[in-house]
């Protein structure tokens, strides 16, 4: 009996299905997402054939997402959760890619209906993207639709930051949350041909943000912050509360939370390869941290439905961006310890910044700076409000309070509108 011949169908270099951005030009060119079906059929076949480990030892998240907890949300993933409807959520909104210094950029600009609407742009972080903001879209567009006065309104912008979402992924060095903040600047000037706009950030977004008001863009007026980076160079001999929350905040960071960051701070690529390939890595790695930053009861769900996170999650999935976002930290952080030794982001980033800074501060927020840390920091500091209920994931989890603090914030530069 002769050998039976099998044959494999042949797979192209970057795996199989793949979802291809458009190529992005100088020019405003329209997008709309649409992942083709072949590519959640594949999404759907490598769920079914998970290899799960064996349980925990321990009866909580102390070790990482409970064998449980990740078996229910990929059982959402597989059975309930509908990506047709987020990119309904998501194309509603007006979405446009374009060049800049290199690299396609992905954004959504939601134009106000009320004239003389104040631009903002909002920059999303790890592991987040534009899913943060969508529902804060309609608040901040249109606040006559919840009551509130025309005069509060903003025209949005939410780009993708390079490497994340549907921007192009970078392939050279240097993209760092300076480079970006100086393409952000070049969005809102050149593309969008704003004269008078804000920013706001949070997690790498907050980062960007702070490089984007350090360097004082033309038409910049203020800035706001969900994260402020205000730690000083040398920690107070006698810190009174605030600041003793503060340090604690960072200790316990440093010591039980950094994990993932110094993965990504120092071998992006090989964490990477799991990130690419199984979708299981890639959603546990993600839904950890809707866990352990979210101001929850003890569950991500309390602060964020499934749908919400697998929205973010399958984002990261379709666009094949596990390795290209992690690689932020390798160009933010990362060269940081490089170049000098010491792991802090924060205190690098710490020079005084001159422009205006607003804060608002979340209770479930990693680290919760003090205002006079900030007023060191921030010789113009012109808004700083502690909040009741929140997160991390500010807008995402608290669209409404988020909302309500970028109108109080920024109402002071409205004057000339």
């Amino acid at each position: 009996m002769g050998l039976i011949e099998s044959k494999l169908p042949e797979i192209p270099a970057n795996g199989i299905p793949l979802f291809e951005l458009p190529l992005a030009t100088a020019s405003l060119t329209p997008f709309e997402l649409h992942i083709p079906q072949a590519v959640i059929d594949d999404l759907r076949l490598r769920l079914n054939q998970t290899r799960w480990p064996d349980r925990e030892i321990v009866n909580d998240w102390s070790q990482g997402v409970p064998l449980s907890a990740a078996k229910a949300l990929i059982d959402y993933w597989v059975n309930n959760y509908d990506w047709r409807k987020f990119e309904s959520q998501l194309n509603q909104f007006p979405q446009f890619r374009t060049l800049i210094d290199g690299v396609g950029i992905h954004f959504i600009h939601a134009r106000s209906p009320h004239p003389n609407a104040l631009p903002i742009i909002l920059t999303h972080g790890w592991p987040g993207s534009v899913v943060e903001f969508l529902g804060v879209i309609d608040r901040l567009t249109d606040p006559t639709k919840f009551g509130l006065p025309a005069k509060d309104a903003f025209h949005v912008v939410v780009p993708s930051i390079p490497g994340y979402g549907f921007s192009d992924k970078p392939t050279e060095q240097g993209w760092n949350p300076l480079r970006i903040a100086r393409a952000w600047a070049v969005l809102m000037q050149e593309k969008l041909g704003y004269t008078q706009w804000v920013a706001q950030g949070g997690d790498w977004g907050a980062a960007i943000t702070h490089a984007l008001a350090g360097e004082r863009p033309q038409g910049l007026l203020a800035a706001h912050v969900s994260l402020p980076l205000v730690v000083p160079d040398a920690y107070p001999p006698n810190p009174d509360k605030e600041e003793q929350e503060a340090i604690r905040d960072i200790e316990n960071y440093l010591n039980n939370m950094s994990g993932y960051a110094d993965q990504m701070n120092t071998r992006p690529q090989t964490i990477g390869y799991a990130l690419n390939d199984s979708p299981l890595a890639l959603a546990m790695w993600m839904y950890e941290k809707f866990w352990e930053w979210t101001d929850n009861q003890g569950q991500p769900e309390d602060a964020l439905t499934k749908d919400q996170m697998l929205d973010d999650i399958s984002l990261y999935w379709f666009t094949g961006t596990g390795t290209s976002s992690a690689r932020l930290y390798w160009e933010g952080v990362g060269s940081t310890i490089r170049n000098s030794g010491f792991f802090s982001a924060s205190r690098a980033t710490s020079n005084k910044i001159e422009l205006p800074m607003a804060a608002s501060i979340f209770p479930g927020e990693t680290f919760r700076a003090p205002r006079a840390w900030a007023e060191v920091a921030w010789p113009n500091l012109f808004y700083w409000n502690k909040v009741d209920k929140g997160g991390h994931f500010a807008a995402f989890e608290q669209p409404e309070i988020f909302a309500g603090e970028m109108y109080k914030a920024f109402r002071s530069f409205r004057h000339s509108w």
